[in-house]
C-alpha cells in the first residue's frame, strides 16, 4: 500500500506543478464564487453611465480606469440587495473596498453591456 502511494505521489506532484505553470502563462484565472463570476463577466462588458452617474465620478474624482481596475476588480457584490434574477438585464450592488466599504455602485449588467446607474461615497 505504501509503495502505491509513494509512485501516486511521485506522479501527481510533478503533474500539478507542470499545470499550474502551463495555466499562469495563459493568464487563466479559476473564479467559481459567485463574486468573482459576476465581477469577471462585467468587465468584459461594454461600459455605459448615466447622467448621474458620470456627476458622481466627477464629483467624487474618480477616473473610469480607476472605476474598472480598482473598484470593480476588487469590489464585493451584496447578493442580499442586489436583484440577479431581473430579466433581461440583472442588477447588482457592488461595495468597494470589501472591508469597510466606502463606495456603492448600482449597476446592471445586460447581454452586450454593463449601464452603471448609480455611484453614492458612504462615510
Amino acid at each position: 500500500m505504501l509503495k502505491k502511494l509513494k509512485f501516486y505521489f511521485i506522479g501527481l506532484v510533478p503533474g500539478l506543478l507542470i499545470v499550474f505553470f502551463i495555466l499562469n502563462q495563459k493568464g487563466t484565472s479559476c473564479s467559481y464564487f459567485p463574486n468573482d463570476r459576476v465581477i469577471a463577466e462585467t468587465l468584459t462588458k461594454d461600459f455605459t453611465y448615466t447622467d448621474s452617474f458620470k456627476k458622481e465620478m466627477e464629483l467624487n474624482k474618480i477616473s473610469e480606469q480607476f472605476l474598472k481596475d480598482s473598484i470593480i476588480a476588487k469590489g464585493e457584490i451584496d447578493f442580499d440587495r442586489s436583484k440577479p434574477q431581473n430579466e433581461p438585464c440583472p442588477e447588482y450592488l457592488l461595495l468597494y473596498p470589501k472591508n469597510n466599504p466606502r463606495i456603492e455602485v448600482n449597476y446592471s449588467k445586460c447581454k452586450e453591456t454593463a449601464e452603471f446607474t448609480s455611484l453614492k461615497k458612504l462615510k
